[in-house]
């Protein structure tokens, strides 16, 4: 077996993001030294790792010296190229693999793969030219949503379709790029389930997260999700076939629609930590954060079990259209976790922040954190 990666090792992880600042912490906590390499100088992954380089994900010699000077290599953003990722593999450890980066970076091979190994998707049709509009049409039925095949996040690159005439405009819409159309499904809710594989195969999930989005952006995460129990121990069963199916080491979050009439459906795949699970830094006795520390170091993976019922809400830039936001009136509830990403320059639509709140029910949670959030803006 591979010996782990112990406290005092060097963690290289590619990305910039909050995703990866939230990840340092846990390894700095840890005893570990954390390195990033991001395209942007002063991230939020930069202000917390020991060592920030400033470079190109395809900038492919640049990345083959930063994966010289770890002892393993993750992920916060994964859309860094297969080449890039296959030269970092040349000289260190990269956790999870090139290959399963390159799988679910990428929708049509995502749910190509899935669906040959009989896992849920939803159904879907390539669109590569625009012979394949009215096949894929045909395939899928209408309504349906078509999405770029890659580099699509929080809603960009996709539209609704609703008639055969707007397929070809919508196409239109996002480029003419290669892209997947998936049928429309009537949606009793979104669920997610983050879940983490060792080197040695053992597998730990968290309870299912319920999601609710807005303008295509995460909105409100609660956990435990209100699904019934056999969902819920389905989800978290094709979790496991997904992670054993890639041979994955690392963290894993799979999205699902949860149908109307009960079915189950993989809606996409994130090669790392996800929004949904910022909850478990103070809902869980193991965070993701630390879980996916654990799992490319080769350690023992840590308990994923729900301490309490908890609420987050994501704080975007919105919040500064008129001011500063008033931090001490969220600060001064009880049960109210504030986390903020070190962004300088607050955008609408922009995730700057967000906000845990713990309570003895998810409805509870649920109040709590949304409160704390209108309290940002209540002006005296």
């Amino acid at each position: 077996m591979t010996a782990p990666i112990l406290p005092g090792s060097i963690i290289g992880v590619l990305g910039g993001g909050q995703l990866g600042r939230m990840f340092a912490m846990a390894a700095r906590r840890l005893g570990y030294r954390v390195h990033t390499l991001a395209p942007e100088h002063d991230t939020p992954t930069g202000q917390i790792a020991d060592v920030e380089v400033i470079a190109s994900y395809d900038d492919v010699d640049r990345i083959r010296e930063f994966a010289r000077a770890v002892d393993v290599v993750t992920f916060e953003f994964e859309n860094v190229s297969a080449v890039a990722a296959a030269a970092a593999e040349e000289e260190a450890i990269v956790r999870p693999s090139g290959r399963a980066l390159e799988i679910t970076q990428h929708r049509l091979r995502e749910k190509t793969f899935l669906r040959e190994r009989g896992l849920p998707v939803t159904p879907f049709a390539a669109i590569r030219s625009d012979a394949d509009l009215t096949t894929a049409a045909r395939e899928v039925g209408l309504p349906a949503v078509i999405k770029t095949a890659a580099f699509g996040y929080d809603g960009k690159g996709q539209a609704a379709v609703r008639t055969e005439a707007d397929l070809a405009l919508a196409w239109e819409s996002i480029g003419r790029h290669e892209a997947i159309l998936e049928a429309f499904i009537d949606l009793a809710c979104e669920i997610s389930v983050v879940a983490a594989r060792g080197v040695d195969g053992s597998v730990e999930a968290f309870v299912p997260f319920e999601n609710v989005h807005r303008h295509h952006i995460l909105d409100v995460s609660t956990a435990p999700a209100a699904v019934p129990a056999a969902i819920a121990r389905r989800a978290i069963e094709v979790a496991e076939a997904v992670l054993e199916s890639l041979d994955y080491i690392g963290l894993l979050c799979i999205e699902f629609f949860v149908a109307t009439d009960g079915r189950l459906m993989i809606n996409e795949l994130a090669p790392r930590p996800h929004n949904s699970g910022h909850l478990t830094v103070e809902a869980c006795r193991t965070s993701q954060f630390e879980q996916q520390l654990r799992a490319i170091c080769g350690l023992p993976l840590g308990s994923p079990e729900l301490i309490q019922p908890a609420a987050m809400v994501n704080l975007l830039g919105d919040l500064w259209t008129d001011s500063e936001p008033r931090w001490e009136a969220a600060l001064a509830m009880p049960d109210v976790k504030l986390h903020l990403y070190g962004k300088a320059t607050p955008r609408p639509g922009r995730k700057m922040g967000h906000i845990t709140a713990l309570a003895a029910t998810v409805e509870g949670a649920r109040a709590r954190a949304l409160a704390a959030r209108s309290a940002l803006i209540m002006r005296t």
